[in-house]
Parts: C-alpha cells; structure tokens; sequence
C-alpha cells in the first residue's frame, strides 16, 4: 500500500513539473521582459548596450570643459589663500620682533596687534571655509548638470536605438564583463559632443 501511494504521489509531481515547464516554456516565447513562472525575466528579444565611463568623460567636450574651468578655480582659490596666508604670517613674524625688541610703546597697544592679527587669523579661515564650501557646492552642481545632460541624451538617443537597457561600466563597479560588441561609449560620446557644440 505504501509502494502505491509513493508511486502515485511521484507521478503526480512529474505531472507538475511537466506542466511547469511547458507553461514557463509558452511564458518565454510569446512575450519579452515579462517574469515567467519562477520568477525570471524573459530576455529574448532584448537590446542592451553598456557605456564605459571612464572613456566617456575623456571624450566628452563638456566634462572637460567644466573640469578645466573648476581646475582653474581651485587653483585661483590655493593661490588667493596662499597669498593671504603669507602676507598674515609676515606681519605675525614683525609682531613677534617688536615684542623681542620692546617694540611697543604699550602693553595695551601690543595687545590690540596681537588681537588683530588674531581677527585677521580668524577672517582667513573663516574665508577658506567659504571658498572651500562654494567649491564643493559647484562641483556637486557640475555632477547634476553632467549626469543630466546625459541621461537626457540617452533618452533621446534610445528613441531611435530602442534599447532595453543601457549599463554603465567603471572599472569593476557592477558591470564586470561585457562583449565590445554592446559597447556604444563612442557613439554616446560623438553624439553628446555634437549636441554641446551647438549650445
């Protein structure tokens, strides 16, 4: 009696495992990117590409520009701080000579100096704090701007290339393998170059 439950019961799930697979079968067949009984998305008809980013932003016109123009400023600011910074130590370094050297005529007088420079000090810091915060402000700025432009390219772009999906590739991030044949970095690159010369 055992020996027939058994059997009954195996055959029953051979019976289920048949229908499964036919209709997951029939599932993946008639339409594309729709989940199929376990779960899975049907790639068949798929169009995919990837962009490695790395490449893209040397090729890319408008990258480079704003690169070279917040290199510029960065640079502006080092050497506006660098300045401040030496004219204040000089005038740090004259103080402490006066006050070797009994320079003072008064102790109030030499108080107020050392209390100015103090204020000067601050004022410097306080200046490189803002410069740095504006800078970093900017440059997240300049990230938005630069992604935007080319998400609102590649949804232009994929209304004549019809992509399922587009992967970005960066050295080992997500994308680890990918045939040269899905790789449209140059295309995206010419494409977003030519909209940037004409603005």
């Amino acid at each position: 009696m055992k020996r027939l439950n058994y059997l009954i019961h195996g055959f029953a799930a051979l019976v289920i495992v048949v229908l499964f697979s036919q209709c997951s079968g029939n599932a993946a067949n008639n339409t594309t990117g729709v989940a199929d009984a376990t779960g899975s998305i049907s790639t068949s008809n798929m169009k995919i590409a990837f962009v490695e980013i790395d490449s893209l932003l040397t090729s890319y016109d408008f990258w480079n520009d704003l690169n070279e123009a917040m290199l510029k400023k960065e640079e502006n600011i080092r050497v506006t701080l660098t300045q401040r910074g030496r004219e204040l130590e000089n005038e740090i370094n004259e103080f402490q000579r006066k006050i070797e050297n009994n320079g003072f005529a008064t102790r109030e007088r030499a108080e107020q100096e050392q209390n100015r420079l103090m204020k000067r000090q601050q004022e410097l810091q306080d200046l490189q704090n803002k410069l740095t915060s504006e800078l970093a402000a900017e440059n997240q700025t300049n990230s938005f701007i630069f992604r935007d432009s080319i998400n609102s390219f590649l949804r232009e772009y994929n209304k004549i290339h019809n992509y399922s999906m587009i992967f970005s590739k960066t050295g080992f991030d997500n994308l680890l393998y990918a045939d040269s044949i899905y790789d449209i970095t140059k295309e995206i690159a010419d494409g977003l170059n030519a909209r940037y010369s004409k603005k």
